[in-house]
């Protein structure tokens, strides 16, 4: 699905972007990189959603921002397997709401700024970006269904309709009044890996072998996004659902999984295990900085400096032919 305008005067500017639901994090920021190469201005919405400034990218790519949604989707189709739904904009409500209009797998949709408020007429009022069910609701009762009747109505009764700030908030954008700029903004500083048993386990063979598979996703998350965790936390989930916790800092940032490995079994050798009945793990690394500003040590153990060479051959593996194709013997892959 594609609509809107070629290159005029007063091109849309924002772009909205719509994940599949229940997106894998890694994934997740995998499109962020993708929306990265078409702008320097991306704002992360997590889980499954993202803004970007495209006055750059128009620049270099060129004033059709039809073309520009297209190019997205054939990337996240070819690299990541997945379609998204592109709405585009002259402010962030507008694309938004043109974003949640496409049907799935995907589609782009660009509404010109001198077309929004014809676009918008006919649109009903809970499919305004920003509109709640209870707020739709209120309006409904006062025979407000679409968003250009509630343009119509005076700003003042629409506060009477749904509160002071809502109200003005709901009136500005159904008149297509959204100052709010596209913030540069990245996800939180924490990567976490999990597994969950399909039986309660007491077999610690099974537990440390999960534990070494953990590592192994999280390290190379954490070098497919560039970054070094300073920090890493066990969370143990047992039958009838207590859980244990405890974090501590690796000794300096890192990203490999001998580092990894070797604070994770600590971890583990701390929680003490005897005859808890576990559910679940979880692996976070924590306080994540760019790997770029971690220095580089010279290493005199020409062990670690190979492992080091095969781990970074094994992430271009994996990278070719997926993640479960190579790793550690002792691993438990059910995850």
């Amino acid at each position: 699905m594609s609509t809107g305008a070629g290159p005029v005067c007063g091109m849309p500017t924002v772009m909205h972007v719509r994940c599949p639901d229940r997106l894998p994090e890694e994934t997740y920021r995998e499109v962020l990189e993708q929306l990265a190469e078409l702008s320097p201005v991306v704002q992360a919405l997590p889980p499954t959603a993202a803004l970007v400034e495209l006055r750059g990218a128009l620049r270099y790519h060129g004033p059709d921002t039809s073309r520009l949604g297209e190019m997205l989707r054939v990337r996240t189709i070819s690299r990541l397997g997945i379609d998204v739904r592109v709405g585009i904009g002259p402010s962030i409500t507008v694309a938004a709401t043109a974003s949640a209009q496409i049907p799935e797998p995907g589609g782009v949709l660009a509404v010109a700024p001198d077309q929004a408020a014809d676009w918008f007429a006919p649109l009903p009022v809970e499919a305004l970006h920003g509109i709640g069910p209870r707020q739709a609701e209120a309006l409904h009762d006062y025979g407000i269904h679409t968003v250009g009747l509630l343009a119509a109505v005076s700003p003042a009764t629409v506060q009477r309709l749904l509160g002071g700030k809502a109200g003005r908030t709901a009136s500005d954008r159904a008149r297509g009044i959204d100052p709010r700029p596209v913030v540069p903004r990245a996800l939180p500083s924490s990567a976490t890996v999990r597994c969950t048993f399909d039986q309660h386990t007491l077999d610690g063979t099974t537990v440390r072998a999960t534990l070494v598979d953990l590592v192994v996703q999280l390290g190379r998350l954490l070098r497919r996004r560039g970054q070094a965790a300073r920090a890493l936390t066990l969370t143990l989930r047992f039958a009838g659902g207590t859980s244990w916790e405890k974090t501590r800092r690796l000794t300096e940032p890192s990203a490999h999984d001998d580092d990894l490995r070797t604070l994770a079994y600590q971890l583990m050798d701390a929680a003490g295990l005897q005859r808890g009945r576990l559910t679940g793990i979880a692996l976070k690394g924590e306080d994540l900085v760019d790997a770029d500003q971690v220095a580089r040590q010279i290493s005199l153990d020409a062990a670690r400096e190979a492992r080091l060479v095969a781990e970074a051959a094994m992430d271009r593996i994996r990278d070719k032919f997926g993640p479960g194709v190579i790793g550690p013997a002792a691993t438990r892959r059910a995850c």
